[in-house]
């Protein structure tokens, strides 16, 4: 997770002002944000300040969160979320969603302590995404508050360990939402790569690296996987991707 400057001060939504900035989480624009005024995008929001505990000043990231999230729970299939973190956006599309009523599984992924060296590329490693990691773990990120905060919902599996070695663990056979956040390419493409043959035809592939600035080596993976399987990949100011999985090569056409 990456962190921005506050984009307004006082109590007044600036969402509402005529020419006023959006200006946090590197993205600054006047392009019309109400979305931050809206009550549902206010309750998610605030339900994942309070899992994280911090609030990252990232609504815009949130929002194509959240958008993704309302769209694939049209399709059939679970959700998995390979780098959790505290849980800030499960949490915040969990409460969108009313998690429990849609009678699915949310499917958890972390070490809950940072990455693990062994699945960081030596680029990376050069690069110093161990430190830039530990940096942002050292806020005392452990399983035992993401168990705790998660609680609020029956159907959740947290499940930690590093990727891809946790990965066999997800029981999901259809999957409609994934949500990549890892911070570093291998264990990225390893999540994708596992899962792909159970998204289904449909389903919504958010990536929270791709475009953001320092995380350029994530991007270059993940194209070369969409290639591999006749995609591309959206680019997003936020920083954020997004794949779509194409429809079956079989199926009949509308």
């Amino acid at each position: 997770m990456k962190f921005g400057s506050r984009w307004w001060s006082g109590k007044k939504s600036p969402a509402a002002e005529e020419g006023h900035f959006y200006d946090q989480d590197m993205l600054r624009t006047r392009h019309n944000h109400e979305f931050m005024s809206e009550p549902s995008f206010q309750a998610a929001y605030a339900r994942g300040v309070k899992a994280a505990g911090v609030d990252y000043d990232w609504h815009w990231r949130c929002h194509v969160g959240l958008w993704v999230a309302s769209n694939a729970v049209r399709l059939p299939g679970d959700f998995v979320e390979c780098g959790v973190a505290k849980g800030f956006l499960s949490s915040a599309i969990m409460q969108l969603l009313d998690w429990d009523r849609l009678g699915r599984m949310f499917y958890l992924l972390d070490t809950f302590s940072g990455l693990d060296e062994r699945y960081v590329s030596a680029e990376e490693l050069a690069a110093g995404a161990m430190e830039k990691n530990k940096f942002m773990f050292d806020r005392g990120l452990y399983a035992g508050p993401v168990i705790q905060n998660f609680s609020e919902w029956r159907n959740v599996r947290i499940i930690v360990g590093a990727i891809p070695e946790t990965l066999d663990q997800i029981a999901a056979q259809q999957i409609a939402y994934l949500h990549i956040d890892l911070n570093c390419a291998p264990p990225e493409v390893a999540a994708i790569s596992f899962l792909w043959d159970r998204l289904v035809p449909g389903a919504f592939v958010l990536l929270d690296d791709y475009a953001y600035y320092g995380y350029r080596p994530q991007k270059l993976a993940m194209d070369q996987f969409a290639a591999s399987k006749g995609v591309s990949v959206l680019s997003m100011p936020t920083g954020q991707g997004l794949m779509v999985k194409p429809p079956a090569a079989d199926a009949p056409a509308r």
